[in-house]
């Protein structure tokens, strides 16, 4: 029988990781695999969190760079990830996994307020609780937001789904050459610019010790390899 490692956990996913073989929007298939896999892991009692970016329907850097304000456009990113927020909760009720919805912008017909205790109460009656719409605030990232409610809800561990199957040192995809990390601190994260997350999301996890595993999404079971502590992707840590 498959044993956890953690206890709770906060997983990232990417907008992106919604498109599937599509280039904009949600890849209902998709969803629906990633869902089975959260499933998966939830039924070794597993608690979960899970932090969406918006990138697959909104970015809100782009569209500042190009001359939008980017206050306005760092709010519709945020609503972005409500959408795809809301797309996985149906894909997980779907089935029969308990899920909420907790957005950091008071939307009350589709969601619930985040209000820290009371994420911590779904996650302990084995409800995958996902969060939604950042932190709030223009100018933060899905990364921060991800490392930002973990830190709240105690997780053991952030896990960050990505393309890629750890963390190199320099892009894997233009580099035949790339060097894999099997594991790599927080510093050398920052100090090497290795594009892991954002700065100030690494900088969090450094300042609470909390660790990061980068994977690789799109081998199937990977999620739940992780959860129970195999050698999968690279860790990020002391």
């Amino acid at each position: 029988m498959d044993q956890p490692a953690y206890r709770r956990v906060l997983l990232k996913l990417s907008g992106e990781a919604l498109l599937g073989k599509i280039t904009f929007g949600i890849d209902p298939q998709v969803v629906g695999s990633i869902a089975a896999e959260i499933r998966d892991v939830a039924a070794l009692g597993v608690q979960i969190g899970v932090v969406i970016g918006g990138g697959n329907i909104f970015r809100g850097m782009e569209a500042s760079a190009k001359g939008m304000d980017r206050t306005t456009a760092d709010y519709m990113g945020m609503l972005a990830t409500v959408i795809n927020s809301l797309a996985l909760q149906s894909a997980l009720e779907h089935i029969d996994v308990a899920t909420r919805v907790q957005t950091a912008i008071e939307m009350k017909e589709v969601a619930e307020p985040y209000i820290q205790r009371r994420a911590i109460r779904h996650l302990e009656k084995g409800r995958v609780v996902i969060f939604a719409a950042g932190t709030g605030n223009p100018y933060f990232t899905t990364d921060t937001a991800a490392t930002l409610r973990a830190v709240e809800i105690r997780a053991d561990i952030i896990i960050k789904a990505t393309k890629v199957d750890g963390v190199y040192d320099r892009d894997p995809v233009r580099y035949a050459d790339a060097v894999k990390y099997e594991k790599i601190s927080y510093t050398d994260v920052l100090t090497k610019d290795l594009k892991v997350m954002d700065s100030t999301a690494i900088s969090l996890c450094r300042d609470n010790g909390l660790p990061l595993v980068v994977f690789n999404l799109l081998k199937a079971g990977n999620i739940k390899r992780v959860i129970c502590g195999e050698a999968v992707g690279t860790i990020v840590g002391d």
